[in-house]
């Protein structure tokens, strides 16, 4: 097995080695439209395949996780995600800011180089992206949600003749109605919503809801074990994408020399970020080398490189965290499918370079009003801008928020192939490293939960050696040491409830009652083990 790991995470990172000099390589001859596209075909079919995959994953991993923790530990485990993700992102954007202000990239020279843009401002705020979040959180149709999202938008309406107050003249406003519509896009903030809710009451239920629990468990083995296999054809789809996308760009030598200061801008702060803050702060909650614990996490980052999409990269982030970094499967499956939705603090420090890199372009000077509020909707703009490869959308809101051009944004789209990948794989680093705070911060409390399920355990199959004339059938000297295994285990693997465990959760029981229970315990298999 761990060969298949190494070979697996070897061909991924020659996978993304490959397509980038296939690209380079291919890219002097001009291939033909139809050559390109059968060069990414590959890619495209990879890409529909992972996202088909992407809603069973998110459902049962969620509701299987949550439907294994007490309400109170779900609760926990919720606050503190939210918390670090919001610190996360916004160190990240405080990161891009100070970078770009310092070394200030942007030359108005390079318009007249480049040429202007051709996209425009839009009527959208910060305050409409934020009120679609919320409004996305609670979907009004949860299979709706599978497939669509609320989005607002501005529809022109007809234009009203205006008066000028200073002479006779009628001019034309066209004005702007506000609209709700719906985007094909699927929901998943939505879904992690609705699925919380629904794996949190299946534990309060416990018992009653054990045939229910086992059965999201057993769909998430099967998934996951589908997804196993799928995992042999990443390198092929990595390579397929890479290269489509490195001969598909226009201009690529020109427009790379004068944006050069603009990547590496870019570039610098995303590995400050990865390297200097994301492991800082895990290394002061832990006390762990962030290092061995990046080392883990290898071909997870060379996937979210090869296909820029943290969504498609959820299953080997789970894979890599579980396996080989041994982190409870219940923090995994909650934390990273909301992570891979609503944190990005790669894309919160791209967008903030970006913001200012234009307004450096224009010569525009920004007040420290001006950049705080940068910080603030850059933050708020990128939660929930989605878990699969996206434009520049999310950015053209901030420039309008602050009042700069939108125009000149299309110019940067050239080297967005590069720093999109960069900046994926930045997300799922720091989805990663959250992942692991998280299980350190509240493994104390899942080790308690499964002691406790242990002691019932032990408690019910007491009595029912002491109760032969129950309708329950015995249970051997066996039951009793593989719970204990299972508990065991239970930090690294799904745990399905025999027919004599609980989920409910009672009051846990103190340190005598405990030594009471395990003394008792091992006097029975041994009287056991007599009479056999």
């Amino acid at each position: 097995m761990g060969m298949k790991k190494d070979l697996l995470l070897v061909l991924t990172i020659e996978s993304v080695v490959l397509g980038v000099v296939l690209g380079f390589v291919i890219r002097p001859f001009n291939p033909s439209n139809d050559t390109i596209s059968l060069i990414g075909f590959p890619g495209e079919i990879f890409m529909q395949i992972v996202e088909m995959m992407i809603l069973p994953l998110i459902m049962s991993s969620v509701i299987s996780a949550l439907a294994q923790v007490r309400a109170r530990d779900a609760r926990r485990i919720g606050i503190v995600t939210i918390i670090y993700y919001m610190t996360t992102t916004f160190l990240s954007t405080f990161t891009g800011i100070i970078l770009v202000s310092s070394i200030h990239p942007g030359d108005p020279e390079l318009i007249h180089e480049l040429g202007e843009g051709t996209l425009e401002n839009t009527a959208l705020s910060t305050l409409d992206t934020f009120l679609d979040q919320i409004r996305n959180m609670f979907p009004e149709n949860i299979i709706q949600a599978t497939f669509q999202q609320v989005q607002t938008e501005y529809m022109p309406i007809k234009p009203s003749r205006v008066r000028n107050s200073t002479s006779m003249n009628m001019t034309s406003e066209i004005l702007h109605k506000q609209t709700l519509t719906y985007t094909n896009e699927m929901n998943v903030l939505g879904l992690i919503v609705f699925c919380s809710g629904f794996g949190i009451i299946l534990s309060i239920l416990g018992d009653q809801a054990r045939l229910m629990i086992n059965f999201f468990i057993v769909l998430d083995a099967i998934i996951m074990r589908w997804i196993s296999a799928l995992m042999w054809c990443y390198p092929i789809g990595i390579l397929s994408l890479v290269c489509k996308n490195i001969i598909d760009i226009d201009n690529l030598t020109e427009t790379a020399q004068a944006l050069a200061m603009y990547v590496v801008t870019v570039i610098c702060g995303l590995m400050i970020h990865s390297l200097l803050t994301l492991p800082l702060l895990y290394f002061l909650v832990t006390k762990k080398s962030p290092f061995a614990f990046m080392t883990g996490m290898l071909q997870a980052l060379a996937t979210a490189f090869g296909t820029a999409s943290s969504g498609a990269t959820l299953p080997v982030t789970f894979r890599a965290l579980e396996e080989n970094l041994k982190i409870d499967r219940r923090v995994t499956r909650f934390v990273l499918p909301l992570g891979a939705t609503i944190t990005m603090d790669g894309t919160a420090l791209y967008e903030a370079v970006a913001v200012i890199f234009i307004a450096q372009l224009h010569n525009i000077k920004l007040s420290l009003m001006d950049l705080v509020t940068i910080s603030i909707t850059t933050t708020v703009a990128s939660i929930g801008s989605g878990s699969v490869p996206a434009g520049l959308d999310t950015i053209v809101i901030v420039l309008t928020t602050v009042g700069l051009p939108a125009k000149d944004l299309s110019l940067l789209l050239t080297v967005d192939w590069l720093l999109d990948r960069i900046r994926t794989s930045v997300n799922v680093l720091g989805d990663s490293f959250g992942a692991g705070i998280i299980h350190h911060l509240t493994r104390s409390s899942l080790l308690e939960a499964d002691t406790d399920d242990l002691i019932r355990q032990i408690r019910e199959d007491i009595d029912i050696l002491n109760n032969p004339h129950q309708d329950t059938l015995p249970i051997s000297h066996h039951s009793v040491q593989s719970t204990i295994q299972n508990t065991q285990n239970s930090m690294q693997a799904p745990h399905i409830y025999s027919k004599s465990a609980r989920a409910s959760f009672a009051p846990v029981p103190n340190e005598e009652e405990r030594k009471a229970l395990l003394k008792e315990s091992i006097a029975l298999n041994k009287s056991e083990t007599h009479i056999v």
